[in-house]
């Protein structure tokens, strides 16, 4: 599986044997994602199989975690009482790093700051048998696929950004801890059986196009839930003109259209990266069972998009949602209509979604051409490598050298400012400015905690070529700069190698592996710690009906988990649960008065905080609810968005709709995730009302819930909730979570 697990191996017979017995079964071709889907399936030859209405029970093959994410997930392992996972599992140190001065500060500084923090996670891999990837190693999903992912790999992560490994032709899929936790204990994974939807490439990549610009025109058409529920699976002859890591730029940013995750077939160009990164008898037996590595000719998808990547523009999205899609060309004349800022910032490159050689290759391409005439960038510029690995190789190969060249500030091996660990000074907090950077997400304050900075999204050669600019108004196809000699030129469209000539240069030795025996270690937890805190079981249901529930808040418009648990500053806290609860929905917009965190207490009928007003009701013993809007709990796949509402007294979440990894994070903490039946009933219920929810003790699968909502004036009325629990679900919400099932369960096999 991995040179980092001489005794873990890749088992394409089983994935076969599955296989066959599904294609069998259903008698028909299949798709990509169906054969590696199903050929995980715990019990192939009886799991009902219906797309986009059962749930699957699966055996993925592994497990990763970052940093932030690991904390909690790590809790709720030691809580299960297990002594050691049971598939290959890692933890990757990439979340707690803030970049502000460059690199090797930033790297020392944060090892300094989460020593507690980085102590845990590393002595509680050493016990429990999960490799420790310390900081400064990179970021998750580009160790995953410099090390980890292959063709036909099912992997979990928790991170929405997991899809990344789909690069590599695995399934790949995001998920919250508390799915980590299930199969690092062995129990098979649930997952709804995802629907496919076929986005067939034709033509060829060529000039200043990109693959970010495949995915950036994907979100454009399906938008940020127009993915929900399906797996998207890229085809067509014009793959083969996308380098592997181009693969997984397009796949990683599938998180933000919905997608249960994204892949591509197997290829030569991914056969070329496995070799390149000392993976060459893994790709020789990949080449073995190619025939399971592809789709069926003939397969069916729910859903084609076509597009012609000959014909494909450069794309730039924003500001604000990453489905605000736009032409490189019109992007200026846009910010000008709409009262954009126009002048850019900051331009920002890297991120697990544009940190390969290649990326770093193109942009050093086009920073060259500008110091070949004298220029540098007029915006503030910052770098962010994948990995110590592509750190390592492109100082070698002197790119770095390059883009340093042009004002370009290298940071650590690690997220940094795409996740809002960034100390930023060049603007106060509510000035309007723009920034553009080659991430995947550019939601309101995402990335330095400014409402007011305007976030787009690009390919890493389009945002250097707009930062040597300094204006959104520059179009590199086909307008001018002015060198320093008074010269006109026009950049010439990048070109890079998409691996090095020379082998990968690894760089600093960075993991730690396991011993075969952690059961001596000591994993410490202070009682006192302000980073870490033991979780205690939340309460089962009492079997009555949730009576009387007050409304915490009604959400106006997008709500996603970083309005809900936000990140930045607040990552220090991940591992305790009481003080990131203080974040709780401090970002959503509260209908009664537009105001972010500023909701009415309907006990004393004074406005405050929303966490202090969710601590009030439980100190009360008041059980309470949140209405949210569509798409609810859409981004990031933190379970803290779950564990917060739940830990402060929180009993059901009722929505338009919700993204898939929040709605099963909620239900895993023992909420309840309801929709109306009537998506026009949002506007019935006031943050005045009280809301009962009445049939509990009949919950089953399928049918709907009633919610009475009483008026302040005492009249009432009655709607109808959807929910998509099924028997195991209602399961978890019936003994207060996920992990006291499976402790009720180990009790009775016990």
């Amino acid at each position: 599986m991995s040179h980092f697990e001489p005794n873990e191996y890749i088992n394409y017979e089983k994935l076969e044997k599955n296989i066959n017995i599904v294609r069998k079964r259903l008698d028909r071709p299949l798709t990509l994602s169906e054969k590696i889907v199903y050929g995980h399936l715990d019990d192939p030859a009886k799991q009902e199989i219906e797309r986009g209405k059962t749930y699957l029970r699966l055996r993925p093959d592994r497990v990763a975690m970052q940093d932030a994410t690991a904390q909690m997930a790590m809790l709720q392992f030691i809580s299960s009482g297990l002594p050691k996972v049971a598939v290959p599992s890692t933890i990757h140190c990439d979340h707690l790093i803030e970049a502000q001065s460059g690199g090797e500060k930033d790297l020392q500084r944060a090892k300094d700051i989460n020593q507690e923090v980085y102590n845990f996670l590393s002595t509680a891999g050493a016990k429990y048998g999960v490799g420790f990837w310390k900081p400064g190693s990179g970021i998750i999903h580009q160790i995953i696929l410099e090390n980890y992912s292959y063709p036909g790999v099912m992997l979990i992560g928790t991170d929405s950004h997991t899809p990344n490994g789909g690069g590599l032709g695995g399934i790949c899929i995001g998920v919250g801890g508390a799915d980590a936790v299930d199969v690092m204990a062995g129990i098979p994974w649930e997952l709804k059986c995802p629907k496919v939807i076929g986005v067939k490439l034709t033509g060829k990549l060529s000039g200043w196009t990109s693959p970010k610009d495949v995915i950036l025109k994907v979100a454009g058409i399906l938008t940020v839930k127009g993915g929900t529920g399906a797996i998207i699976e890229y085809h067509g002859p014009g793959v083969d003109s996308i380098s592997c890591t181009g693969m997984a730029t397009i796949c990683n940013m599938g998180a933000e259209i919905g997608a249960t995750t994204s892949i591509f077939p197997y290829n030569d160009r991914m056969k070329k990266y496995l070799g390149k990164t000392g993976r060459a008898d893994i790709a020789a037996l990949a080449d073995e069972f190619k025939q399971h590595l592809v789709p069926d000719s003939g397969c069916q998808y729910d859903q084609v998009i076509e597009i012609n990547l000959s014909e494909l523009k450069p794309h730039i999205n924003g500001p604000f949602t990453p489905d605000l899609a736009h032409p490189v060309s019109d992007i200026g004349a846009v910010a000008e209509k709409e009262g954009w800022p126009v002048d850019i910032r900051v331009g920002l490159i890297g991120s697990c979604t544009n940190s390969s050689y290649e990326d770093m290759g193109r942009s050093a391409a086009v920073a060259k051409q500008a110091l070949a005439h004298g220029l540098k960038c007029k915006s503030k510029f910052t770098i962010t490598p994948g990995s110590e690995q592509i750190r390592a190789t492109i100082e070698r190969d002197g790119y770095a050298k390059i883009l340093r060249e042009v004002g370009g500030l290298v940071l650590a091996n690690a997220c940094g400012p795409c996740i809002g660990q960034w100390d930023r000074k060049d603007i106060k907090k509510g000035e309007k400015n723009t920034i553009v950077t080659s991430y995947n997400r550019n939601f309101t304050g995402r990335n330095d905690a400014n409402p007011e900075t305007h976030a787009f999204v690009t390919s890493p050669e389009i945002v250097t070529a707009l930062s040597i600019a300094g204006t959104l108004k520059f179009n590199p196809e086909t307008d001018y700069l002015t060198a320093a000699d008074g010269k006109k030129f026009k950049l010439e469209a990048p070109d890079a190698d998409e691996l090095p000539k020379l082998e990968f240069d690894p760089g600093q030795d960075t993991y730690q592996y396991p011993p075969k025996d952690g059961s001596g270690q000591h994993v410490d937890v202070s009682p006192t710690s302000q980073r870490l805190q033991l979780l205690e079981p939340f309460d089962k249901w009492d079997g009555k009906d949730l009576e009387d529930m007050l409304i915490l808040i009604k959400v106006k418009g997008k709500c996603t988990t970083d309005h809900i648990s936000a990140a930045g500053p607040w990552l220090k806290f991940r591992g305790h649960l009481d003080n990131i609860s203080n974040n709780l929905l401090i970002g959503a917009i509260n209908i009664e008065n537009g105001k972010a965190n500023s909701v009415r207490n309907a006990l004393t009928q004074e406005f405050g905080p929303v966490p202090d007003t969710a601590r009030y009701y439980k100190k009360m013993g008041v059980k309470w609810a949140v209405i949210g809007d569509e798409n609810y709990g859409e981004g990031s796949s933190r379970e803290h968005a779950a564990l917060e509402p739940r830990h402060l007294g929180g009993r059901v979440i009722i929505t338009k709709s919700f993204a898939r990894i929040h709605e099963t994070n909620l239900k895993k903490q023992g909420l309840l995730p309801l929709t109306f039946a009537d998506p026009a009933d949002y506007n019935k219920i006031h943050p005045v009302d009280k809301l009962s929810i009445v049939g509990l003790k009949d919950f089953a699968p399928g049918k709907p819930l009633k919610c009475i909502i009483k008026h302040p004036n005492g009249s009432q009325e009655t709607i109808m909730l959807n929910h998509t629990f099924n028997e195991s679900q209602i399961e978890w919400f019936q003994a207060g979570s996920a992990l006291n099932r499976m402790k009720e369960l180990q009790q009775k096999s016990s």
